[in-house]
């Protein structure tokens, strides 16, 4: 009989920390769900993980993380962190609805990825709610974390997910789902800021220096190894940012406690791509203010770095933490420029193309040009074929800068089918769009769930043509502007 994976977890968190009295984790465990039942098993994930699918899709694993197995000796932790919630200091947050199982050994390396649980029940962090999570928001970050890796973009993963008949209540009577997700950490900007703002200086030092054994051993004993901890998180955080705003993504509640260290996307609450690119989209309902807007992702990213920084204080001396914070607006500028000019078949960025890009976003910005779609079908432009022209209201406008676009195009050295080839593996066919999450939803909840599944394999290879999907590549319905996504789940 095969050996279920979870008996092959770790506690190195847990155990580095144990004599700490709960200051940085607290032991819990996973309380029940009432008649649970798979959704979905991610086999791509496992496979990457090292563990057969059929293991993680057995009733016995469904038993753990649904509660119904007490014989393991998995020990579970839920981790504390505090945070910036809409740029206010929120003190003490954590877990409140997530917990670790343990601490996965992958590859030849031995790489450490976190398996943890969100909706296993309450924690000492759950500030008086349930620790549930309902399966709408469940499904969402299932299919929205997978299409983010599928992109070629840093991020948690989803490893399967499970349903039950336990009621949960929000603003109606939902169902409370599990989902399983797996990270290289779960440390948060936030996870820093908990200990500095509690005046723990060794709390930050022990936190920093538990992230730089896990996972750059190398720096360990090198003197400005705290100073690379941070610089990593400054130049990681940028490239990530940078990634979003080519996809056209809208992370929606960039908190400090949703910013990993390591500079991966975490937490997928009311997220979105873009449908008609609009640089002020708001996608978080909560976000009245629009803090978050899709424009203002990167100038968050750098407040967020900050707030970062300043727990640093105590173990860096300003001079390098500012020399950290300047590489930034640089990183971010030249990742995002040239993402975007391989998103138009440049094999390069050059100066003056930042004025075509530019000028580009400012047509579709005005004519409400579907992000996504353009860019795919921009991978079939020619000075013959004037298609793509047809996606513009203000025609004569886009002809003026495709003009510019073709003698640019002309420069280089690329045929026509050869820079068509690389701009499909660039610009995604599919991306996740709300109203294709709420179908799958809706269905779902109905007990159906084979549109989750077939989202999944869609989406875990988004540039490839999957060609009985082709209405999933299509304009969103107009249904569709009816959806709204809040920070409630």
């Amino acid at each position: 009989m095969s050996v279920f994976f979870y008996n092959q977890l770790q506690q190195h968190f847990g155990d580095r920390f144990a004599d700490a009295d709960n200051r940085y984790c607290s032991p819990v465990s996973v309380q029940p769900l009432v008649q649970p039942q798979w959704v979905s098993c991610n086999p791509l994930l496992a496979e990457q993980l090292g563990v057969e699918a059929q293991q993680v899709a057995s009733d016995g694993f469904l038993n753990v993380i649904t509660g119904g197995d007490h014989s393991s000796d998995i020990k579970p932790i839920a981790l504390v962190y505090s945070g910036h919630q809409f740029g206010v200091w929120a003190g003490q947050l954590g877990d409140g609805r997530a917990l670790t199982l343990g601490e996965l050994a992958v590859g030849d390396k031995g790489e450490l990825w976190d398996i943890q649980l969100k909706g296993a029940g309450t924690t000492p962090y759950s500030r008086f709610a349930d620790g549930r999570a309902v399966l709408r928001s469940s499904i969402r970050e299932y299919l929205g974390s997978e299409a983010m890796h599928g992109l070629g973009i840093p991020t948690t993963r989803a490893l399967c997910l499970a349903t039950s008949q336990t009621p949960v209540y929000r603003e109606e009577v939902e169902t409370a789902a599990v989902l399983c997700r797996a990270a290289r950490s779960h440390i948060r900007f936030g996870s820093f800021e908990h200990f500095h703002y509690r005046g723990d200086t060794s709390g930050v030092k022990a936190l920093a220096d538990y992230v730089i054994e896990r996972h750059f051993p190398v720096w360990v004993g090198e003197p400005q190894r705290y100073r690379l901890l941070l610089e990593n998180a400054v130049v990681k955080t940028a490239q990530m940012i940078a990634r979003w705003q080519s996809v056209g993504f809208c992370h929606g509640v960039m908190n400090t406690d949703n910013m990993s260290i390591l500079g991966d996307t975490l937490d997928y609450g009311p997220f979105a791509f873009l449908d008609a690119y609009d640089p002020e989209f708001i996608c978080n309902h909560s976000d009245t203010g629009g803090r978050y807007s899709f424009k203002n992702q990167p100038a968050v990213g750098m407040w967020n770095l900050n707030a970062l920084a300043t727990a640093f204080t105590s173990i860096l001396e300003s001079e390098e933490i500012v020399a950290c914070l300047k590489q930034y607006e640089p990183e971010f500028l030249t990742c995002y420029r040239q993402l975007m000019a391989a998103k138009l078949g440049l094999e390069d960025f050059q100066d003056g193309d930042e004025v075509l890009i530019n000028k580009l976003l400012s047509l579709m910005a005005k004519d409400r040009v579907d992000y996504s779609i353009f860019f795919r079908k921009l991978c079939d432009f020619s000075s013959q074929d004037n298609s793509v022209r047809d996606n513009f209201i203000h025609r004569d406008q886009f002809d003026n800068w495709a003009e510019k676009y073709s003698q640019r195009l002309a420069a280089q050295d690329l045929d026509d089918s050869q820079r068509s080839a690389t701009m499909r593996s660039i610009n995604p066919k599919y991306v996740l769009r709300n109203y294709m999450a709420q179908i799958a939803i809706e269905k779902a909840e109905n007990g159906d769930y084979s549109e989750v599944e077939r989202l999944l394999k869609i989406l875990q290879s988004p540039f490839e043509e999957h060609p009985n999907a082709s209405e999933y590549a299509g304009h969103p319905p107009d249904w569709a502007a009816e959806i709204a996504i809040s920070c409630s789940s």
